[in-house]
């Protein structure tokens, strides 16, 4: 089957997707929701905004048009976050070809609904396939420079997540798939909570004993919320667990990490936020990530100081120091 693939969301990693799936020899559209910086992107291939340095392949089509977004479109991509999803795929969806396939490569949990991106997807386009979600240690960066990166295609439909296999298989990319939906996206919401805590660590200089326990026992959490909520616990140890969430903790380019830095060394959040265009996904996804903990009844103390340090005035410090009071247990 000859693939035609359509992008919706020209962020990170909507450009280094693109990039990716022209290598394979795929035709490609991307479509952006901003008129400006679509046409911008159009005329000189860059957006220095979002990825300095990265020229978009001539051979990408890019486009603004609703109409235009999925010309000939076999396969879909969701690069909008999570927050964000129902409302620019309403835009859109209706030019989906039938039974056409989502791919999402969105990290976060929807507030109000807890709706994963997959779920928001098959909720807002009613005549999409199977969905699969695209996910592991990726940052953006390192993909546009063809470093190399490892992904799982998660689907319950094994032929979708062998279709993404192949299509993302270029020489600095490996796909592996799974079945585990539900793991592979909580795991990916997830990990940028407790980056948001090992950001803090560097913030207040508390070295990477500290950061490298806040991975250990946020791996715990995230695997507990998983297990509850019908996860298999083999998701949390892979490539989209623990591979993507060490990423995200220790790289100087991941954006919850740098914003939880940046909290950790007295900057408020509202301050961050007014001067990134990046959208930090943790941040709204702890929102959620803490429903979805009462809701389960599971135990999250890492996930909830993160919580309160964004929304209910704890200092960091003050997080750090409730942390190491708790009564001590097994591990």
């Amino acid at each position: 089957m000859s693939e035609r693939i359509s992008i919706i969301g020209d962020g990170q990693m909507g450009l280094v997707l693109a990039d990716v799936l022209v290598h394979r020899g795929l035709p490609v559209t991307l479509w952006g929701p901003f008129p400006e910086i679509v046409e911008h992107l159009h005329q000189s291939r860059e957006n220095p905004d979002r990825m300095p340095g990265f020229r978009l392949d001539e051979a990408v089509s890019v486009t603004a048009d609703p109409a235009e977004a999925f010309l000939g479109c076999t396969l879909a991509v969701n690069a909008i976050p999570s927050q964000f999803i129902g409302k620019v795929w309403s835009q859109v969806a209706g030019g989906l070809p039938e039974g056409c396939s989502i791919v999402s490569v969105a990290k976060g949990v929807e507030n109000g609904t807890l709706r994963r991106p997959s779920e928001v997807l098959r909720d807002t386009v009613a005549n999409a396939g199977p969905i699969c979600a695209l996910s592991g240690p990726t940052i953006a960066t390192e993909l546009a420079a063809h470093q190399p990166a490892l992904m799982v295609a998660a689907s319950p439909d094994a032929a979708v997540a062998d279709r993404v296999q192949d299509c993302f298989d270029v020489p600095w990319l490996r796909i592996y798939t799974s079945r585990d939906l539900l793991g592979v996206e909580l795991a990916g919401a997830c990990k940028n909570v407790i980056a948001l805590a090992a950001g803090m660590c560097d913030g207040l200089e508390l070295g990477d004993n500290a950061k490298s326990a806040v991975l250990a026992r946020g791996l715990a959490e995230i695997t507990r919320l998983g297990l509850a909520m019908g996860a298999d616990a083999d998701t949390f140890q892979g490539i989209a667990g623990v591979g993507d969430l060490a990423t995200t903790c220790f790289s100087p380019h991941g954006r919850n990490r740098s914003c939880g830095e940046a909290i950790g060394r007295g900057e408020s959040l509202t301050a961050y936020q007014a001067r990134t265009d990046s959208v930090v996904e943790g941040v709204a996804t702890s929102r959620s990530v803490m429903a979805l903990a009462e809701q389960f009844g599971v135990e999250m103390p890492i996930a909830e100081a993160v919580h309160a340090v964004l929304f209910e005035d704890l200092s960091p410090r003050d997080g750090v120091e409730r942390l190491m009071h708790r009564q001590s247990g097994t591990e």
